[in-house]
């Protein structure tokens, strides 16, 4: 993003204090929006640092007092430390503050303090001024080691006035960062120390992976990404390899494949689920309910002889089920695999590992066959994965019979072959690795699940709350993914993309999840709601398409 900026001025001849100006207009309409319009008689804290993030900040403050707000800029350092258009916006607010102090027409609405120390911040913060907004713009993203001494102090501070406005269930004052929450390096997942505790994040051209991956981006509160004037030219000539799942990239795969008055059910695919055991039944109904939810036109749940009736019991009526072979302990046996192949010859898509089990090494032979001599694109996921572990080497994925992953933390690191939880420490690079090693696309579930791609790419998915941690969620998640599949290798034939479609399936039952928890709350959402909420999820994104 620095090289962005840099180029942005010396390339496009656009200057930086104009790049500044922008991203105080991002800031101040953030702000406007939060308060409707109501500035009149408000009062703004702006914590300067001396470096742009700074410049940003001052630039900010002249917006707020033209509208009417009183706004108080405290420098940390003085004037003559800081450098090129920050000391320039620094110096314009100090001017301002210095020449409306001394008018005897009207009170300022500008007032500029320097702070050199802990005892001067001591004094600037010890009085009880109510404060409308608390504009946090000490380091944007140049930060690289933790903050200590006088900010240390300054996020202490905030911390409090957070904790008494939580306990007042008051909603002041406002906290705003420019660009991060100070305190955050911009390019971690992993906070480096303390930080502020935003509400409100403004970030500039494109966000950085503290704003958007946890736990570092829980500081950011909610995150609003300004266009400020870099070109998007810039930004693809970057070759960037980590993304966020937007809307518009859901509807368009909703678009592609939408229902038209000549297709029925074969046209939207048969989804084929191998799932279920003796005693372990409701995994494989909730993926077979969710796949049909999903749009699938048909779905057929093969399960162990002795799970049928069970699962035919829990199942949708829309949903068939078909015996397979099993051992004396009702799991599925390597004997069943002549009789699966038979059934995938009929299915766009397969779904395998729901209630599977995976202790019987016959059930890990047929998982591996099915695997190895797939004709379908197959989506693996619990029981599934753990049959598979550690995955061999020369197990691969293809275009055209494409395999896609879904492990939790746990799962992963079995798939890996390791118990050390180092290994997901950064878990862009774990997921980008093994999806490019084996060629395949890997969910790594979780807070923000990620979705990487066989070329490297990886994308977040921003979608989805903590109700989505209940029993049941992932087998419903591999439900909508195999669902979708179906419907894009059906619909789309030689067009379909795994990855795409299984993007659009995270995004999906994400928001699925969040119309669930906006109606029932998170706490006693099951993994049915998300289900029965798709239809309103897919609606939401796509209402033209889903008119009669």
């Amino acid at each position: 993003m620095r090289q962005i900026d840099r180029l942005t001025v010396e390339t496009y001849q656009t200057p930086s204090l104009l790049l500044m100006e922008a991203a105080a207009t991002a800031c101040f309409q953030a702000i406007e929006s939060h308060f409707n319009n109501g500035f009149i008689g408000r009062k703004a804290l702006i914590l300067c640092g001396k470096g742009n993030n700074g410049g940003d900040g001052a630039a900010l403050a002249r917006c707020l007092a033209r509208a009417g707000m009183q706004s108080d800029v405290v420098l940390f350092g003085s004037l003559e430390d800081a450098k090129g258009d920050a000391r320039t916006n620094l110096e314009t607010v100090h001017q301002l503050a210095g020449f409306q102090a001394g008018s005897a027409v009207m009170p300022s609405p500008l007032k500029f303090l320097e702070c050199d120390g802990v005892a001067a911040w001591e004094h600037i913060a010890k009085p009880r001024r109510t404060y409308d907004v608390i504009v946090d713009a000490l380091f944007g993203t140049g930060l690289t080691r933790p903050l200590d001494g006088i900010y240390l102090k300054v996020i202490e501070h905030l911390a409090m006035l957070r904790s008494a406005r939580e306990r007042v269930s008051g909603a002041r004052p406002l906290v705003l960062s420019i660009d991060i929450p100070s305190g955050l390096n911009a390019d971690y997942s992993e906070p480096i120390g303390q930080a502020v505790q935003a509400d409100l994040t403004v970030t500039f051209t494109a966000p950085k992976p503290a704003n958007v991956l946890p736990p570092a981006s829980y500081f950011c509160g909610r995150l609003i990404v300004a266009n400020i004037g870099s070109p998007a030219s810039l930004i693809d000539a970057a070759k960037p390899s980590l993304f966020v799942t937007e809307g518009k990239e859901a509807h368009e795969w909703l678009v592609s494949t939408r229902y038209t008055p000549e297709s029925y059910k074969n046209t939207h695919g048969h989804v084929l689920i191998v799932a279920g055991s003796r005693g372990y039944t409701g995994a494989a109904a909730l993926c077979g309910n969710a796949a049909i939810r999903a749009g699938a036109g048909l779905v057929t749940i093969a399960t162990p002889a002795s799970a049928q009736l069970s699962v035919v019991n829990n199942a949708m009526p829309e949903v068939m089920t078909t015996a397979l072979a099993e051992t004396d302990r009702g799991v599925v046996s390597d004997e069943a695999i002549e009789h699966f192949l038979r059934l995938s010859a009929k299915a766009s898509a397969v779904a395998v590992g729901p209630g599977l089990t995976f202790e019987d090494e016959r059930t890990r032979r047929f998982v591996h066959s099915i695997v190895e001599r797939r004709n379908t694109p197959v989506v693996i996921d619990a029981d599934g994965l753990n049959c598979l572990a550690p995955w061999r080497v020369g197990l691969h994925g293809s275009k055209e019979y494409p395999l896609i992953l879904t492990p939790h933390a746990g799962e992963m690191l079995r798939l890996l072959g390791t118990n050390d939880k180092s290994a997901l420490n950064d878990r862009v690079a774990t997921a980008r690795n093994f999806a490019t090693a084996h060629q395949v696309v890997l969910v790594l579930k979780g807070s923000r699940a990620l979705i990487a791609a066989p070329d490297g790419r990886v994308f977040i998915n921003p979608t989805g709350n903590a109700g989505l941690g209940t029993a049941g969620a992932g087998d419903t998640l591999t439900g909508i993914i195999a669902g979708f599949m179906a419907q894009a290798f059906a619909t789309l034939k030689e067009r379909a993309d795994a990855l795409t479609a299984t993007i659009a399936a995270l995004y999906v039952g994400g928001v699925a999840g969040d119309l669930a928890a906006c109606e029932l709350g998170m706490r006693t959402m099951v993994a049915s709601d998300i289900r029965e909420h798709l239809g309103a999820a897919v609606r939401s994104l796509d209402p033209q398409g889903e008119q009669p």
